[in-house]
């Protein structure tokens, strides 16, 4: 009876094993397809092969070298990484006031906050526009005609910054306008603020019995038992950043400050786009992502689990 009685489980977890045997097989397919598109030649990738006869290696080299991606990695690299440095300060400091500091109105904005995450970005992008572009407020910058002009007479770049300061300049090609957009977004401050309201107050009681104030007991108490979503809101921002390509698109006219992502339109030409070195540099993108992953992988897993701390 036994027996009989394990064959409907078996069957079960048989039926769903191969349900999800499948949803990867799907996942992966992707992947598999932009890898081995990446080590084919132009020929292979009009036929609509599957699989290059002979692989390409060459072809990550072309990609490098003619779409200039040394410039566009290493611009990616700076704008992410200051990008992350803003999220982290904005969701910290945002995320550990509405937990643990009593102000007027902090449950309203803390929802109007919330309620942001409702707004598709389409919506915003036109305002977001407007205002990089100086079109609603005067804005602190550059003019950028007058340093290009100061750089061309021989200026140091730092002194024709300052000689050329002014208000109501505009932020296009400017690491302000790819950078200020990425360091503050709904979703970090809820996240990391669910966690830090479920610290247990005897921590707080024992630091204030010691003399410390709000700011001693988040760096020293909060922040270190708090690894696991920071680490999860740095992996998000990393790859919100990372991955931008309609912001950066908009607001740069230069390659000089384009990002990587950027870069790969480089590859749809006239004659129609590059297939083979289009994939080699989607590889070459991807790369930094999958590190990152891999790195921060169990304090991901641990930061979507839970939101607090276990007791």
């Amino acid at each position: 009876m036994a027996k009989y009685n394990t064959l409907p489980r078996t069957i079960g977890r048989a039926i769903l094993y191969l349900i999800l045997a499948g949803g990867a097989l799907l996942a992966m397919t992707p992947f598999f397809w932009m890898i081995s598109t990446s080590l084919m030649t132009l020929g292979e990738t009009i036929n609509r092969a599957w699989v290059p006869d002979v692989p390409q290696w060459i072809n990550y080299v072309d990609a490098w070298d003619q779409a200039n991606f040394s410039r566009y990695f290493w611009n990616s690299v700076v704008i992410t990484s200051i990008s992350l440095a803003g999220l982290m300060v904005t969701s910290v400091l945002a995320g550990y006031a509405f937990a643990s500091i009593k102000f007027p109105a902090k449950n309203i904005i803390f929802a109007i906050i919330l309620a942001t995450m409702m707004v598709p970005e389409s919506v915003t992008v036109l305002p977001s526009l407007l205002l990089i572009r100086g079109s609603i407020i005067p804005l602190p910058g550059v003019d950028i005609r007058a340093f290009d002009a100061c750089i061309a007479e021989g200026g140091k770049v730092l002194s024709c910054q300052l000689q050329n300061l002014t208000m109501g300049a505009s932020w296009l090609n400017t690491l302000q306008a790819l950078t200020l957009p990425f360091m503050a977004n709904a979703f970090s401050i809820f996240m990391l603020r669910q966690f830090f309201a479920q610290t247990p107050k005897e921590l707080w009681d024992a630091a204030r019995i010691d003399g410390a104030g709000h700011f001693r007991f988040l760096f020293q108490i909060v922040l270190p038992i708090s690894k696991a979503p920071i680490m999860t809101v740095l992996l998000f921002g990393f790859i919100s950043s990372w991955n931008a390509f309609m912001w950066p698109l908009l607001v740069t006219t230069r390659d000089v400050k384009r990002p990587i992502m950027v870069g790969l339109w480089n590859f749809v030409t006239e004659a129609g786009p590059q297939t083979h070195l289009l994939m080699a540099g989607a590889v070459i993108t991807l790369i930094p992502i999958v590190i990152v992953y891999f790195i921060t992988q169990k304090q991901f897993t641990e930061g979507i689990a839970t939101t607090g701390l276990k007791g």
